[in-house]
């Protein structure tokens, strides 16, 4: 990757998102990050400028998309939780960005409750979809509409659906579907690396990949 293509990451703070920033610094790639709060945000590199802000404010997805090249989303709800429609509401502020700042490129996560067109949920799958219904209603719903979103919209999206994440250094291999989810459980570090991976890798272009541990 170009040193001039640099990564617009949201969600870094995150779970799986501190194990893409650390795949990003080893592997010598420019960042810039966006962070609510920079005093306790623990990181420092050459590579790294610390956007302070929130993905719910315009101007803030404005300020970390600009002069960036391709954008990465790790996002969660957060602890605290965020509000429950904050995927909508994240999505139409980057998509808004992306077209202002000439981006094409967008690699995002979600959960394996997010159903298309091409999926062929077996029982495992559909019934952690039909749980994440009945328990986090509002949520679930909400990263549907995210990914309507995305349907709708120009750019070349990649969004990867995740069963639960394990938080290791271990790199593990994985299996991938755009049918149903192969296994309950994802290397944090798997994960990072697939991400970067799709920086480059036109395969799953408007498309939305499961992937867990082999």
């Amino acid at each position: 990757m170009e040193a001039s293509k640099k990564v617009a990451v949201i969600g870094g703070t995150g779970k799986s998102g501190k194990y893409l920033v650390r795949q990003l610094l080893r592997q010598g790639i420019s960042f810039k990050i966006l962070v609510r709060n920079p005093d306790t945000y623990k990181t420092r590199h050459a590579l790294q400028e610390i956007i302070k802000g929130d993905v719910l404010d315009y101007e803030s997805v404005h300020s970390l998309l600009k002069d960036s090249k391709i954008v990465i989303s790790t996002l969660g709800l957060g602890i605290p939780p965020s509000i429950p429609t904050i995927f909508s509401q994240s999505t139409r502020n980057i998509l808004r960005a992306m077209t202002e700042c000439s981006i094409d490129r967008y690699i995002v996560t979600t959960g394996l409750n997010v159903d298309t067109a091409f999926d062929k949920k077996r029982n495992n799958t559909a019934a952690a979809t039909k749980w994440m219904y009945e328990n986090f209603p509002l949520t679930t719903a909400d990263k549907q509409a995210e990914y309507e979103l995305l349907l709708k919209s120009n750019v070349s999206w990649t969004m990867v659906r995740l069963p639960l994440i394990e938080q290791t250094d271990e790199r593990v291999e994985i299996k991938m579907s755009l049918e149903d989810c192969p296994g309950d459980k994802i290397s944090a570090t798997a994960l990072a690396h697939f991400l970067m991976e799709q920086i480059t890798d036109d395969r799953f272009i408007r498309k939305a990949p499961f992937i867990a541990n082999a």
